[in-house]
């Protein structure tokens, strides 16, 4: 998709459609109570052409709500798509985002290739936030997992033009709102990418063609990169990692990706580890057969953080990033580990298999390790790591822990830019004391309560003194319903927040 940010007047535009957005000024509440619809802009030409629809009471400028008007009057546009964002007060610059995705997806089945969309005019949020996250929004909108379907016709938008006012034309501001979005393009796109790997069959991205797919991305944004598999993990006694592999005929894949700014010499290094099962059978303790096609999924986490590096090595914050994949399939082979075996992992620590479809903490107990070993001072890493997070939390929120308060106010920090929802469990000894052994340091699971707790206090051992936060975002890494502002599949959730984070960090 084609994007631009034009600052032009709304009634002048010739295009296929114009987007523009409306809030819902009633404040009052009760049954009885009408919505007052609002144009977000200042365009009287606009606002004449919707001024029938709006006072009708037919729309309400409820959430991602939508009213077409076909030949608008006093307009260049052939058609005005009004989009709702709810309640005036309850209006966020996510909103926004999901506003340009709906505008997006309501073009793309009806043969519409090109659309304009007018930035809302918000004394609470500021033309450069707005411009990024309309590009963000529109770029995710824009994407479908129906790649392999032979009569799949290409309905991609091919142009959108996000439109700011028109005073800010060769305004002092003007570079940061055109910046503002040139970055929402990134950030958008590196989301994209990351969903259109976890959209991929098990047949076809293996451990080792996810390794050829981040090699070809490093190379074409200048990350330094190295892919390995079994004789280097076998060197650094990766045990956890290798034990989740030795089921499988396919090789597992170690992938290093390195962002080393010029002249960023000291301060923080930053680690991103991502959990990389490119498929999940469960092991010896294998799954149920409904919905186990869906565990193609279960690299979700390895992707987000591909995904992240990639928006990182094009946005240059000024800090040190490297990047661990664990990447392999769990299979149940006869080389397969057991229920009952004990695997030593890189740095060390003892492991009980309790559980060999509790494989994703094994991989990352060895990619947190050796992100320490290449120099990080601080962690994230992000899994699909346990339904029970989903249990917990629903399909609203995905979970966060961390060892370091300081480090997670900074996360907490970005997550009204990223519009991504994290709720942050607890930690504690009394959920540590459900992951001992009694014949080595720790077990793969703590018992059926608690489950996605016990899985962090596993990874924590591993993360030991380290500032550390584990996103676990087994819940929201597949839309099972599309909505109107994106499609259902792959949702690419943390790539926004990581990257966030990491900006935290520049200098």
């Amino acid at each position: 998709m084609r994007t631009e940010l034009s600052f032009a007047s709304l009634s002048t535009i010739e295009t296929e459609l114009l987007t523009v957005l409306a809030a819902d000024t009633q404040t009052a509440k009760g049954a009885d109570v009408k919505a007052a619809p609002v144009l977000l802009t200042a365009d009287a030409a606009v606002t004449a052409a919707a001024a029938g629809v709006l006072g009708s009471g037919e729309f309400k400028a409820g959430a991602n709500e939508t009213v077409l008007i076909h030949a608008p009057a006093g307009l260049k546009a052939k058609r005005l798509l009004v989009v709702g964002l709810g309640k005036t007060a309850k209006v966020t610059a996510h909103g926004v985002r999901t506003a340009a995705g709906t505008a997006v997806r309501y073009t793309k089945p009806r043969g519409i290739r090109e659309l304009a969309f007018a930035l809302p005019e918000l004394n609470a949020v500021g033309l450069d936030a707005l411009a990024r996250v309309t590009a963000e929004g529109a770029i995710v909108g824009d994407f479908d997992s129906d790649t392999y379907r032979s009569e799949r016709k290409d309905v991609s938008v091919a142009s959108f033009v996000a439109v700011g006012p028109a005073t800010f034309s060769g305004s002092p501001d003007e570079h940061a709102v055109q910046a503002a979005f040139a970055e929402g393009v990134i950030v958008g796109e590196s989301q994209n990418f990351a969903r259109a790997l976890v959209n991929e069959p098990g047949n076809v991205l293996t451990p080792t063609e996810f390794g050829k797919r981040a090699a070809v991305m490093a190379e074409s944004v200048g990350l330094g990169w190295d892919v390995s598999s079994t004789e280097k993990m076998r060197q650094l006694k990766m045990g956890a990692f290798l034990s989740v592999a030795q089921g499988s005929e396919e090789p597992p894949a170690l992938i290093v990706l390195k962002y080393e700014p010029e002249g960023v010499n000291d301060g923080p290094v930053i680690g991103l580890v991502g959990k990389g099962i490119t498929f999940d059978t469960g092991g010896i303790s294998i799954k149920p057969a409904d919905n186990m096609e869906k565990m193609k999924y279960d690299m979700a986490g390895g992707a987000a953080m591909l995904g992240a590096m990639r928006a990182i090595a094009l946005l240059k914050p000024k800090v040190r990033v490297l990047c661990v994949v664990c990447a392999s399939e769990n299979m149940p082979d006869g080389k397969a580990q057991k229920p009952g075996d004990v695997q030593t992992a890189m740095s060390g620590k003892t492991i009980e298999i309790i559980n060999t479809d509790a494989e994703g903490r094994l991989v990352l107990a060895d990619g947190l390790a050796y992100a320490k070993q290449l120099g990080a001072t601080h962690l994230i890493d992000a899994a699909t790591l346990t339904g029970a997070v989903g249990v917990a939390l629903g399909k609203v929120n995905a979970g966060a822990f961390s060892n370091d308060d300081e480090t997670y106010t900074k996360f907490e920090a970005g997550l009204a830019a990223s519009g991504e929802k994290f709720w942050r469990l607890p930690l504690g000894d009394e959920y540590a004391d459900l992951i001992k052994s009694d014949i080595a340091d720790i077990k793969n699971t703590g018992g059926r309560y608690g489950g996605a707790i016990t899985a962090a206090e596993f990874l924590k051992v591993f993360a030991e003194d380290t500032p550390w936060i584990h996103l676990d975002i087994a819940g929201l890494a597949w839309n099972d319903e599309g909505g109107p502002h994106v499609a259902k599949g792959p949702s690419g959730v943390a790539v926004r927040s990581v990257v966030e984070w990491v900006r935290k960090y520049s200098l």
